[in-house]
C-alpha cells in the first residue's frame, strides 16, 4: 500500500509549497485509518526537504516515479522513500531508508545480526543498521511481490542519514556491517552528490510511476528462491520431524487450505493441544509446505521469543536473514486488506491480545484481524497457558469472529505427548499438585520423568549447569517476583533474583536477545514466562517465588508479591475496585498457577524446583 505517490516534479512542487507533510498525513489517514504521531509528521517535514535537495538534478528525469511510506504486506514494515524509472530498458526501483540520526555508537550482536546503538524513541536503544533495514525490505519485495518476479523488476536498496557526518572510522562503516553496506550503500549529510550519482546509475529515463503501480498492485506470492531455500532448510532438520497425530492433522490442514484457496472460500482451523503435544513443530512444517505450494503463508505469535528461536533453528547455518520475515507478530494485521493472504498459522493463540501497538491503541481485536486478512487461518491453542490479563485468545472467541466474517470452522485435537518424556500423567499430576483441577494422579510414581525439589537454589543451579554441558538444552526460569534492576548495568555487579539466606544471586535475561532458549550464555541467567513459553528444554529448573505459598492445607497465590516491573497483571487493582477483591483474586490465581504450570512443563526429560516458601517446598516433597 502506497501512502503518497506521484512523480519527481510534483513532489518538488509539494515541498516548495510547504504542503508535502500535510499531503502525506492526509493520505496516511485515508489509507491507514489512523492519524500519524507528531514525530512522524515532523520527520516528513524535515526529511522531505533533504530529499528535495537530492532530486534537484536535471539528469534525474522529472517524470521519475516517487512513493512515500510504502507498507510491505503483511509485515507492518514501511519503506520511507521509493523511486522508479528505467535504465537501458531495465525496470528499476530504488528504496531509500531515511534516518534523522546524528550519531550512533556501540556494536551489539543481537538475534543473529549486528545492530547499532542510537537515540530513538526518547532514549538510547539497540536497533537495526539502516543498510540492513533497506536490504531486508528489498528482499521482502523480491520474495513476495509477484509483479517484481514476473516482470523482472530490479529492486535496489540504500540508506540516507541526512543529519549524519561520517568519519573515517565511523561505527556505521565498520567491517561488522560490510555485508549490509555492500548490498545497501550508506549516504550521509555530505554525500548528496554520491547519492545523486547512485540514483542516476539506475534511473536514466522516467516511468511516470508505472513501475511503482505494478508493485503496489502485485499479488503476494513466495518466490521460487524462497521456496527452494525453505525446503533445503527443513530437509534433515530433526528439530521439526513430525510423528503420530501431528502428521494426521498436517494432512487435514493442507487439504482444507488447498480447497479453501482454490474455491475462494474463507475457513478457520482450530487445533487444541496441551504442553508438549507438538503444536509448534506442526506449525513450522505447515509454514514451509504452504510456501512451497506457492501459497502466501506466515507464522504468527504475539511473543517474539518463539519467533526468533524457530527462525534461527530453521535457518541453521544459512545466511538468509530474510527468513526471519516469515515470522510475524500478531499485531501486524491491523490494516491488512480482507483475504489478502492465503494462510496464517497462529501459534500460542491463547496469548493473542485485543488491541495492538505499543500502547494497545491500534485495531479492534487481533483474532478478528488475522481471520480477516487471510483466506485460511490456523489457530494452535491451549487455554490453560494464558499467563497475563491481556491474553484473550479462546476457542469461543475464535468461533465468534469466524462466524462474524462468514468463515467455516474446523476443529482438531493433538493428543500425543512429546514433552515430559511423553507422560500425560505428569501433566495431570501437575494440575492436581498446583490445584488447577482435580485428577486421578495423586503421586508421581511410575512416571519416567526426573522431578526433584531442591532445598538449596545453588544446588539446583549446579545441577542445571551440569545438564547443560551435554547439549546446551537446560535452563533456569523463575516466577516474575523480582524487579528488573539490572537493566543497562553490568551483570557481574548487579543481580535481580537474590535469595540472601543461601547467598544466591542471578540476573534476568531480559536485556539479552530474544533467543534465550538457544544462546549458549543463557544458562547463566534466569528466564521468565515471556522468554520460554512455546519453547522447550531437556531440563528446566524453576524458582517459585513468593507469589505462591502453602497455607492451611492448600496452595495460596498472592499477586502483590509480583515484581513492580511485571506487566502480566497490570490492571488487576482496577478489577479489584470495579468487580471486587474476590474476583481479582480469582483471576490472578488462575494466571499465577498457569504461569508455573507452563514453566514446569518446559522440560522434555526433567523439572527441578526450588520454592522460596518453605511450606510449599514441604508440600511438593510430600507429593513425590
Amino acid at each position: 500500500m502506497l501512502v503518497y505517490e506521484g512523480i519527481k516534479s510534483g513532489f518538488i512542487n509539494d515541498v516548495d509549497l510547504g504542503i508535502i507533510a500535510d499531503k502525506i498525513r492526509n493520505k496516511y489517514i485515508e489509507k491507514i485509518k489512523r492519524r500519524p504521531s507528531s514525530p512522524e509528521f515532523n520527520s516528513w517535514k524535515n526529511s522531505m526537504q533533504y530529499m528535495r535537495g537530492v532530486l534537484s538534478d536535471n539528469e534525474i528525469p522529472d517524470n521519475t516515479g516517487i512513493a512515500i511510506e510504502y507498507n510491505i504486506p503483511p509485515t507492518g514494515c514501511r519503506i520511507d522513500f521509493m523511486m522508479s524509472g528505467f535504465n537501458n530498458d531495465k525496470s528499476n526501483v530504488i528504496i531509500i531508508e531515511l534516518k534523522q540520526w546524528d550519531k550512533a555508537t556501540e556494536v551489539a550482536y543481537l538475534d543473529g545480526i549486528y545492530k547499532v546503538n542510537t537515540f530513538v524513541g526518547g532514549g538510547l536503544r539497540d536497533v537495526n543498521h539502516p543498510s540492513y533495514q533497506a536490504m531486508t525490505y528489498a528482499n521482502l519485495i523480491k520474495d513476495y511481490n509477484e509483479s517484481v518476479q514476473l516482470k523482472d523488476i530490479n529492486v535496489i536498496p540504500c540508506a540516507y542519514l541526512h543529519n549524519y557526518y561520517f568519519e573515517n572510522d565511523d561505527t556505521l562503516l565498520s567491517d561488522n556491517y560490510k555485508e549490509y553496506t555492500d548490498k545497501a550503500p550508506l549516504f550521509g549529510h555530505n554525500d548528496v552528490i554520491k547519492l545523486r550519482d547512485f540514483i542516476k546509475k539506475y534511473i536514466s529515463s522516467g516511468d511516470d510511476g508505472s513501475i511503482l503501480y505494478e508493485i503496489d498492485h502485485g499479488r503476494i506470492r513466495p518466490s521460487k528462491m524462497l521456496q527452494d531455500s525453505l525446503s533445503q532448510m527443513l530437509h534433515g532438520n530433526k528439530e521439526f520431524y513430525m510423528i503420530d497425530d501431528q502428521k494426521v492433522i498436517y494432512e487435514y490442514a493442507i487439504s482444507n487450505a488447498i480447497d479453501t484457496v482454490a474455491n475462494n472460500k474463507k475457513n478457520v482451523m482450530i487445533v487444541r493441544g496441551g504442553p508438549g503435544t507438538g503444536k509448534s513443530v506442526l506449525a513450522i512444517n505447515l509454514l514451509v509446505e504452504f510456501n512451497n505450494r506457492n501459497m502466501t503463508c506466515f507464522y504468527v505469535t504475539k511473543n517474539a521469543a518463539p519467533r526468533n528461536v524457530f527462525a534461527a533453528k530453521l535457518r541453521g547455518d544459512f545466511t538468509q536473514t530474510y527468513i526471519n520475515h516469515l515470522f510475524q507478530g500478531s499485531g501486524n494485521f491491523v490494516n491488512e486488506e480482507s483475504n489478502k493472504l492465503d494462510v496464517l498459522v497462529v501459534d500460542e493463540a491463547h496469548r493473542l491480545n485485543a488491541k495492538s501497538g505499543l500502547f494497545q491503541n491500534k485495531g479492534e481485536n487481533q483474532i478478528k484481524e488475522i481471520i480477516n486478512a487471510s483466506k485460511f487461518s490456523i489457530f494452535f491453542i491451549d487455554e490453560n497457558q494464558k499467563v497475563t490479563l491481556k491474553d484473550i485468545g479462546s476457542e469461543d472467541l475464535i468461533k465468534q469472529y469466524a462466524r462474524e466474517l462468514d468463515a467455516g470452522i474446523y476443529i482438531y485435537e493433538l493428543d500425543s505427548q512429546f514433552r515430559c518424556n511423553g507422560s500425560d500423567g505428569y501433566i495431570a499430576w501437575l494440575d492436581n499438585l498446583l490445584e488447577i483441577r482435580e485428577t486421578a494422579n495423586f503421586d508421581i510414581d511410575g512416571f519416567d520423568y526426573d522431578f526433584k525439589v531442591f532445598d538449596d537454589p545453588n544446588e539446583m543451579r549446579r545441577t542445571i549447569e551440569e545438564k547443560n554441558t551435554i547439549n546446551n538444552k537446560s535452563r533456569i526460569v523463575a516466577g516474575y517476583c523480582w524487579d528488573w534492576i539490572s537493566e543497562g548495568k553490568a551483570k557481574t555487579t548487579v543481580h535481580d533474583i537474590v535469595i540472601p539466606e543461601y547467598n544466591f544471586e542471578m540476573s534476568w535475561n531480559l536485556a539479552n536477545s530474544q533467543t534465550y532458549a538457544i544462546d549458549p550464555e543463557s544458562v547463566n541467567e534466569a528466564g521468565c514466562i515471556h522468554t520460554c513459553q512455546g519453547l522447550e528444554f531437556d531440563y528446566v529448573g524453576v524458582i517459585i517465588g513468593d507469589d505462591m505459598r502453602y497455607e492451611n492445607g492448600q496452595i495460596v497465590t498472592d499477586y502483590t508479591k509480583r515484581a513492580k516491573t511485571d506487566q502480566s497483571l497490570k490492571g488487576i487493582n482496577k478489577i479489584a475496585l470495579e468487580k471486587g477483591q474476590e474476583e481479582a483474586n480469582r483471576i490472578a490465581d488462575s494466571i499465577i498457577k498457569n504461569t508455573y504450570r507452563t514453566l514446569m512443563t518446559r522440560g522434555l526429560k526433567g523439572c527441578y524446583v526450588y520454592c522460596t516458601d518453605l511450606e510449599l517446598q514441604k508440600y511438593f516433597k510430600s507429593k513425590i
